[in-house]
């Protein structure tokens, strides 16, 4: 079951890694377009799916008003993050948009403090405070405040703080989303198709074969993640999720060939080094906190 979880974690880190190329295949369509499109397919398949597992009543049984509202937010924030993030691609910033992505693990951590009264250790608050100085270093010294980064980072650790204390597991919540999200999808894609301006099954067979795609794109990376962490220690997890950035990073340096400047470098190492020293702590705890349950690591 472990080897089962580790690759369905992997496989999803390494899909949301790499999808900055099928995002690329869409460049010459509006982002607010492919976004739409995307809500669309997701809610479509994730229909699919719920319906074949018979888990769609469950949802609604599941749901409060408290907890209706929270997912409408998400579904809200999810939106922005997903056209900040297509439009990041397209317009040539995919190493910023990776950096949100870098950034994001240590957003969470300060939201578990400021939100769910968690607890940091001295060295964890030094983490953040190293994260902190790469943004800052990158505003004043770089020139430019990397906005980019920080929507991404921030939308989708409150995205993931509402999932964590919703009542709605992973592909139920999305749909959901979607769901709420649907109404005023198809209303802007006929305002589009109404002033000509639409590419779907204009613009070409990829096109629009890519849009349609969307969907698949999104919620089979979701499903796979959802698999894989109810299979493996968090810590693991902690890793792993590291791996989706540095991809997009690679992707955007040596496939687009987008700048990368001595200090933009130095604004990304005090994020990687944070990173270090968050991860190595978290999995030094890890291992006492099984130690002293009685449960001898593994390996």
């Amino acid at each position: 079951m472990k080897q089962r979880g580790m690759l369905c974690a992997v496989l999803a880190y390494l899909l949301w890694g790499i999808l900055p190329i099928f995002w690329k295949v869409l460049k010459d369509v509006s982002s607010y377009e492919t976004i739409c499109h995307r809500i669309l397919w997701s809610f479509v398949l994730l229909l699919a799916v719920l319906a074949l597992k018979k888990r769609i009543v469950s949802i609604w049984k599941q749901l409060d008003m408290k907890h209706a509202f929270m997912y409408a937010a998400g579904a809200i924030i999810l939106a922005l993050n997903w056209n900040v993030y297509v439009w990041a691609v397209n317009s040539n910033f995919i190493v910023e948009a990776s950096l949100g992505y870098f950034i994001n693990p240590l957003i969470s951590v300060f939201l578990g403090v400021l939100v769910l009264k968690e607890k940091l250790g001295r060295i964890q608050w030094i983490a953040i405070g190293i994260a902190v100085a790469g943004v800052l270093y990158l505003t004043f010294v770089y020139g430019s405040f990397p906005w980019i980064s920080i929507i991404l980072a921030v939308s989708f650790a409150i995205y993931g703080l509402i999932h964590k204390v919703g009542s709605l597991g992973a592909m139920e919540g999305l749909f959901y989303e979607t769901g709420i999200m649907l109404l005023p999808v198809l209303i802007i894609l006929g305002l589009f198709e109404s002033k000509g301006t639409s590419s779907f099954t204009h613009a070409g067979t990829v096109e629009t074969v890519f849009l349609v795609l969307t969907g698949a794109a999104t919620a089979i990376p979701m499903v796979l993640f959802n698999t894989g962490v109810r299979l493996i220690p968090l810590s693991t997890v902690g890793i792993l999720q590291y791996i989706a950035p540095t991809l997009q990073f690679l992707i955007g340096v040596l496939l687009y060939h987008e700048p990368f400047s001595a200090n933009r470098l130095v604004g990304f190492v005090f994020v990687w080094t944070a990173l270090v020293i968050y991860t190595v702590d978290s999995i030094v705890k890890h291992r006492k906190r099984r130690l002293a349950a009685g449960v001898t690591p593994a390996g």
